[in-house]
């Protein structure tokens, strides 16, 4: 049985083909036209995976799409809704004013340096009259509330016409290609339930699922057990933790939708208790490890905490809030089942801050995130479920499900692009060679990464000696981040670089979670070690890349360090690259200072000459 898997339509569109149970092809649409999380019907996804997989329309027995039918969607919000009115006329908050004033006592006086910020002190300033606005929306409790109000009413518009307009691009999308009467739709959480269970290779587990919205929830756990999924708990929509954390990311002058990571990072450097008082005392916490957030979609409470406050502690607390809520929310499930497995997915879980505070808690054994774990992966969540037809399936040994590209078609690309290239002998020391010597070298191979992280075949590759890569590799690129760069690991040595890996590592093999770095790791690889001590690594294993595996082991014998920077291969806004094309117009772009692409090496045309002898020299 082969099924196409298509993901939502509103965000991050992509396409998966899966057929008895195994992923055959899945990729975003926004690799194949270079636009950033591209909404609507995914076309260039779904024929890549038709024409990389020999398949013809016909032979898809199943589309699987992860919403129900657009009206349906639109009675949820609206009951959704109507609950958040029913629990805010009941729910009194105590007074901001008092707790904002003890707040502003416990701003610390700091001195030092974050990189992309003025100085460690900096606001949200939005002029006199803005602030102003924000105050009396995010604080002044008669106008907040109806406020907050507004927002839901207007959310719920602007969701219900979405629902509509992209059901009515897939009806034509899949009509198109002759599918329509094969389309087979299912509520969206349990999708995120479907990938994160059924991919995770467990017999017995608890799935969590945590996002912005999905069919009139919020979340879900549930129970996976012998390939069967029973729900047991449905976090309600508005008291959303995506939609909290979204607010903030959004406050902070970031894209709500792309940019969560860069709130991930800055949060390291605040002090969470300062506002930890004011955010925890809108929250309602309810039995089940539930919760209900007063306001959640009233964007003017932490616009107004944003101008009031610095900008690294308004992060620290969101960041820290979000870890108690969802850690409560698993710790009481996971009391309650006895199931110490535990396996995530949701945009939600795209947090690795705080999916290393979930694999913290005692009760829990084992970790696994799904490697796409925002809505680009819930039409293969659904495929997989009904593929599978009630098995237990091998987890993911990788995610290398897009497109690949022969010698010849790279080839053919470097000669019109006119760039001069070579055919080493021995590319993978020449690749740990150059990284040793100080180079930044982009990597092109294999088939494409499947999810938002470079996992070592679109990626770009430094040492980690050097901290000061950070800023100006990122100002290179176009980038603005306040995460230090993961390093990629051998899986052999990764022990020697973190701590309180177990029952995590696998999950490690998919860079979706962070660990506390040892000693060796922070001496050696302070490039890789954020402010807090920790790192997001990609462990690797021989058997799952060989070529991306022989390079850190080869580079591990010129340096003595197991570990690599491994950034995505792209420039700033743009997707991870995709075909050759891609892969040239970004190395040149970027200025790296070599491009190891198939079994071709192309040295910088400007950075490249001149350069190439005395790093050479240096290596040896």
């Amino acid at each position: 049985m082969k099924i196409l898997g298509i993901s939502p339509l509103d965000k991050d569109s992509s396409a998966s083909l899966v057929e008895d149970g195994r992923v055959l092809f899945a990729a975003g649409e926004e690799r194949f036209n270079r636009v950033k999380q591209t909404s609507g019907f995914p076309r260039r996804a779904i024929e890549a995976a038709l024409n990389a997989t020999g398949t013809d329309p016909d032979e898809i027995d199943i589309v699987a799409y992860p919403f129900l039918e657009w009206d349906k969607e639109a009675e949820l919000i609206q009951d959704a809704l109507q609950a958040e009115d029913k629990w805010m006329a009941g729910f009194t908050p105590p007074d901001l004013a008092p707790i904002l004033h003890r707040a502003q006592d416990r701003v610390p006086a700091r001195a030092g340096l974050v990189h992309g910020l003025r100085t460690p002190e900096q606001r949200k300033e939005k002029g006199w009259l803005k602030e102003l606005f924000h105050s009396l929306g995010g604080s002044n409790e008669q106008v907040s509330r109806a406020m907050a109000q507004q927002a839901s009413s207007e959310w719920a518009l602007q969701a219900r016409e979405d629902h509509r307009r992209w059901s009515e691009e897939l009806q034509a999308g899949l009509a198109e290609l002759g599918l329509s009467k094969k389309l087979k739709r299912a509520e969206h959480h349990l999708s995120h339930a479907a990938n994160a269970y059924i991919a995770s290779g467990f017999e017995r587990a608890l799935i969590v699922t945590l996002d912005g919205y999905g069919s009139g929830l919020a979340g879900s756990v549930s129970i996976g057990e012998n390939g069967k999924i029973r729900r047991l708990h449905n976090l309600r929509f508005p008291h959303s933790l995506g939609s909290f954390y979204e607010s903030v990311t959004s406050s902070l002058g970031f894209h709500p939708d792309r940019h969560a990571g860069k709130i991930v990072g800055l949060a390291a450097f605040g002090d969470p208790q300062v506002l930890a008082e004011a955010l925890l005392s809108r929250v309602d916490f309810l039995e089940d490890g539930d919760f209900h957030i007063y306001q959640n979609l009233n964007v003017h409470f932490s616009r107004h905490l944003a101008a009031r406050f610095p900008m690294i502690d308004v992060a620290a607390a969101w960041q820290y809030v979000l870890e108690v809520l969802a850690a409560r929310l698993v710790r009481y499930w996971v009391r309650k089942t006895g199931c110490g497995s535990v396996v995530l997915s949701g945009g939600v879980t795209a947090n690795v801050k705080m999916n290393q505070r979930l694999h913290e808690i005692e009760e829990v054994e084992r970790t696994f995130v799904y490697p796409n774990m925002g809505d680009g992966g819930c039409g293969t969540g659904l495929a997989l479920l009904w593929s599978a037809k009630g098995r237990v399936l091998p987890t993911y040994d990788n995610v290398y499900f897009g497109p690949g590209y022969t010698p010849a078609e790279i080839e053919a690309e470097l000669q019109r692009a006119g760039l001069r290239y070579e055919r080493p002998d021995d590319l993978v020391g020449e690749i740990a060679r150059r990284v040793h010597a100080g180079e930044v070298i982009g990597r092109f191979g294999g088939r494409m990464e499947y999810g938002p992280r470079a996992l070592g075949n679109r990626t770009i590759l430094y040492h980690a000696r050097e901290p000061e890569v950070n800023q100006w590799l990122n100002k290179r690129l176009g980038r603005t981040e306040f995460m230090p760069f993961a390093p990629v690991t051998l899986w052999e040595a990764r022990e020697k670089c973190y701590v309180n890996l177990e029952g995590a590592e696998h999950a490690a093999e998919f860079m979706t979670i962070t660990f506390d770095c040892t000693e060796f790791m922070r001496t050696n690889c302070p490039a890789a070690v954020h402010v807090d001590g920790t790192a997001r690594p990609q462990l690797i294993r021989r058997e799952v890349n060989p070529e991306y595996h022989a390079i850190l082991s080869a580079y591990e014998k010129l340096s003595g360090i197991p570990c690599l920077i491994n950034t995505s291969f792209n420039m700033h806004e743009e997707p991870i690259v995709c075909s050759p094309r891609d892969a040239v117009r970004a190395f040149l772009l970027g200025h790296l200072d070599g491009l190891a692409i198939g079994p071709f090496y192309v040295p910088h045309p400007e950075r490249g000459v001149g350069r190439e002898s005395k790093a050479l020299a240096a290596a040896h």
